[in-house]
């Protein structure tokens, strides 16, 4: 199961932390005022049953022949019952009711002489039932008072307590999202720093914190930014330095060696084949330099590219039609992507792609640009045995060969060309990979976003 954020940690915590308190508030609020309502209902009922009871027995006791209008004038609504229960005569007044509906216990308490109150529910409607003993006739006085308006005052106050405490938890949820997204902030933008700075970009700095918490932050990763910055300026600027001091030896021994190979005819045994080692040699150690400096070069200047429209079916073709040999068909797809880029850098890309295959993989068997996903995509398959998924990855480390590392020879390489590749996708905001070919060798996929057209 999918983890929640931090950031959504935090506001659910809240937001419970929200339902709680306000649970709690609204169970006391109702407690208290329910309570409070219903005992005034109770206590003023009781009371105006006691005054109406008296009227009635002072009635009997005085023999008046006005009883009916009597407890037709007690009976204050068209929902309010009142009962007098007398030796074989029941009189009933207002709302008719059954009076088995009413409970017999609370029937014979008023018998006995006990005052009694209980709420009841009588066809469908809430009351308030009170009997009161009738002395003067040995009777019972009973009166239903209705509890309409409370019950509906309590169910109002009910909807609001439990809206109101809802509407508290998702309050909650929502201030601990911001509070929460407000105080990850400076986070979100190390995070994003520190992924530009991984990305080859070391100009990424924090920008600077008014919040004492958060200076000391800032200044240290753009101090540790900054000496990373400089030691990767300083290690390019050495090997760019190194190479470039190479450069006249290296082409003096690329000239001798050429010299040396034009006579190998000439020199046999031992002499030959330590010549065929040398020569190789060189021209490897030629193609290392040239590789360096590039990326010493790309080091120094992460933000040179000169960018431009790029046809990039055109590019392809360009490059794989001045390659010496058999040329490799270029296959496209319905529209030629456009990219934002370096022409340079994007022809050495495939250069050193196809270089590899010759080199390592029998040769290019397929070249193929095209569209896809808002990207275009640019494929070199060979004719090798493919490369394992374990050096994958590896491949475009420098001066990483793969299963040739520690080998020698003409055709080995310098372990640089691949790394370039990914360092040039890489600042073209693409990336670079290698999957299996269907029917056997690698495919070498590049892919770029498109120009906005």
């Amino acid at each position: 199961m999918r983890r929640l954020t931090l950031r959504w940690r935090v506001a659910v915590a809240l937001g419970l932390g929200s339902l709680l308190v306000a649970s709690t508030l609204a169970i006391a609020t109702w407690n208290l005022t329910s309570g409070y309502m219903l005992r005034q209902r109770e206590q003023s009922g009781i009371r105006q049953a006691e005054v109406n009871a008296r009227l009635v027995d002072e009635s009997l006791r005085t023999g008046s022949h006005g009883l009916d209008e009597l407890l037709t004038g007690l009976s204050t609504g068209p929902d309010s019952t009142v009962l007098l229960f007398r030796p074989g005569q029941v009189l009933t007044s207002g709302r008719q009711v059954d009076a088995g509906a009413l409970p017999r216990r609370l029937l014979e308490l008023g018998r006995r002489g006990v005052p009694a109150a209980q709420r009841l529910v009588v066809d469908g409607i809430p009351i308030l039932a009170v009997t009161l003993p009738i002395t003067s006739a040995e009777g019972t006085y009973v009166e239903l008072a209705p509890l309409v308006q409370l019950d509906r005052a309590f169910r109002f106050l009910s909807w609001l307590l439990v809206a109101g405490t809802v509407a508290s938890g998702l309050l909650g949820v929502a201030l601990g999202a911001w509070a929460s997204g407000q105080a990850l902030r400076p986070l979100t933008a190390l995070t994003a720093a520190a992924s530009r700075i991984a990305g080859g970009d070391l100009r990424a700095r924090l920008p600077a914190q008014t919040d004492p918490d958060l200076t000391s932050l800032a200044t240290t990763f753009n101090a540790t930014a900054d000496a990373l910055e400089q030691r990767v300026v300083q290690d390019a600027r050495f090997a760019g330095d190194v190479s470039h001091e190479l450069r006249s030896p290296l082409t003096t021994m690329v000239n001798a060696a050429a010299v040396l190979r034009r006579r190998r005819a000439e020199i046999t045994g031992t002499a030959g084949k330590a010549l065929e080692l040398l020569t190789s040699e060189v021209d490897r150690f030629a193609r290392m330099v040239v590789d360096l400096l590039e990326i010493s070069r790309t080091d120094q200047r992460a933000d040179d590219l000169a960018l431009e429209p790029i046809d990039m079916v055109v590019l392809v073709g360009n490059v794989v039609g001045a390659r010496p040999g058999p040329v490799v068909p270029v296959e496209t797809g319905a529209s030629a992507p456009q990219v934002l880029g370096d022409r340079r850098r994007l022809d050495r890309v495939v250069a050193n792609l196809l270089d590899n295959a010759e080199h390592h993989a029998g040769g290019a068997v397929r070249v193929a640009v095209f569209s896809r996903d808002g990207a275009a995509r640019l494929e070199v398959d060979d004719a090798g045995p493919g490369v394992p998924a374990e050096l994958r990855d590896r491949i475009f480390d420098r001066f990483d060969r793969g299963a040739r590392a520690g080998s020698r020879g003409g055709d080995i390489g310098s372990g640089l060309g691949l790394a370039l590749v990914a360092q040039h996708v890489q600042r073209h905001g693409g990336t670079v990979h290698v999957e299996e070919r269907p029917g056997g060798g690698a495919r070498f996929v590049v892919e770029i976003p498109e120009a906005e057209r």
